[in-house]
């Protein structure tokens, strides 16, 4: 029996579909385990080209279960529209869950999201609910999945709810309102297209656990955005860190047996926040692309330009001491193929003095980087189909990753594809 959990290293957007695509291949579970339909992995595979928001990666392998675990919040209009392209590629889904304990992420959420982005005080969220709904989870306002068994019951707590949500939404100037009969309407919609999926999740996961079976647990953006690791408020509302798996899938953490933290070879961010290495957009702009390519440094879910920086190994060195990484993978390296000089930051300097922690979010915007200059390879990696054959630069600024870091580097991505993945 595996444990293994995915989950990033950086900000997001590491590459973990690619990694949990090809990790699920020997799975028996794939559980993804916190967050929403905020942010997406994307897959490239014999089926096409897929932007996964709220499905596991491990979706397209005919003897892999798939659970949307009971950390996630999920828009139910947004899975089902997930589902349908999935199923239009000619993907078996039959054996594709969803925890019962799930909370279910409303029309008045997203309402709710769009009205605290309005003016000052928003901090670059996608707009998708996910916060208003993770709010909703600690004030014990929302409904689960489960609650759709029972439509009388779901009605009784909209009646408690809706009007103070309304009365908030038309104090901020918001011009939607919502009625319990249309959302009613909405939850006798999801319990008919999605009643055949949800399960008790504790069973689910105990039975492979029990039955020695290998299990894959998904995470979603990276430790830089967790509630209370990153930098908050400049963060998600979840906790993609490695814990959090044994917490949402309701097993003791003991069972755990590898953590792998993806990475990218250098540094990107989505939304507002500190960004100490982040490079001019000269700098920036060619490592980014036009769009146009997979593997382009847009988001998957808005389409946002990402803030492309340098490596900043301050952060992964953070995030082994978070998560404990058993082994790493390293995405994008190609990316650096045509760099003469590359930068990575080994350091912080903060009031002059070299510092050996994570400040806090305030003073990441004061930080001075420390940086080291290796020279680049100069040549392309595309053709490369192990670690050794990389070029001898490569391989030393993968040697100062992990001497710096204290994890190993089990698997370098040169690509796209699958074969691009390195071992």
């Amino acid at each position: 029996m595996s444990v293994k959990v995915v989950v990033g290293a950086q900000w997001g957007d590491e590459g973990k579909g690619k990694m949990v695509d090809i990790f699920a291949e020997h799975a028996d579970l794939v559980v993804r385990f916190q967050g929403g339909d905020n942010a997406g992995h994307t897959v490239a595979n014999r089926y096409g080209v897929f932007k996964l928001h709220l499905v596991p990666c491990g979706v397209f392998y005919d003897d892999t279960a798939n659970l949307i675990g009971t950390g996630t919040v999920v828009n139910p209009d947004e899975l089902l529209k997930e589902m349908n392209e999935i199923q239009s590629a000619g993907v078996d889904l039959s054996k594709l869950y969803i925890s019962d304990k799930a909370h279910i992420l409303m029309p008045y959420h997203v309402a709710l999201d769009g009205l605290s982005e309005k003016g000052k005080g928003g901090i670059g969220t996608t707009k998708r609910g996910i916060g208003p709904c993770y709010s909703g989870r600690a004030l014990r306002t929302n409904l689960r999945f489960e609650d759709l068994a029972d439509l009388d019951y779901c009605r009784s707590r909209l009646e408690i709810f809706v009007d103070g949500i309304n009365n908030q939404l038309k104090f901020g100037g918001w011009e939607e309102t919502f009625s319990v009969d249309g959302l009613l309407a909405k939850c006798l919609e999801w319990r008919e297209k999605l009643g055949a999926h949800i399960v008790n999740p504790i069973e689910l996961i105990h039975s492979y656990l029990d039955a020695d079976k290998d299990i894959l647990f998904e995470g979603q953006l990276g430790v830089m955005k967790d509630l209370d690791q990153g930098i908050y408020p400049y963060v998600t509302s979840s906790h993609p860190v490695a814990a959090y798996a044994a917490v949402s899938g309701g097993f003791p953490a003991s069972k755990i047996t590898d953590v792998c933290g993806i990475m990218k070879a250098f540094s990107s961010a989505v939304g507002a926040g500190p960004f100490p290495t982040e490079m001019d957009e000269s700098e920036g702009s060619e490592m980014r692309g036009d769009g146009n390519a997979i593997d382009d440094e847009f988001g998957a879910r808005t389409g946002r330009a990402r803030r492309i920086g340098w490596l900043d190994l301050p952060v992964v060195k953070f995030a082994h001491r978070v998560n404990g990484f058993t082994e790493a993978a390293i995405s994008k390296m190609d990316k650096l193929d045509r760099m003469e000089k590359i930068k990575v930051c080994t350091a912080y300097r903060l009031d002059g003095k070299i510092v050996d922690y994570m400040p806090s979010a305030r003073d990441l915007y004061r930080v001075e980087p420390v940086y080291v200059e290796m020279p680049g390879w100069m040549t392309s990696t595309a053709a490369c189909r192990s670690i050794e054959e990389l070029p001898e630069n490569a391989k030393r600024y993968l040697k100062l990753i992990e001497d710096t870091c204290g994890f190993p580097i089990k698997y370098v991505g040169v690509g796209p594809e699958r074969e691009d993945i390195l071992e």
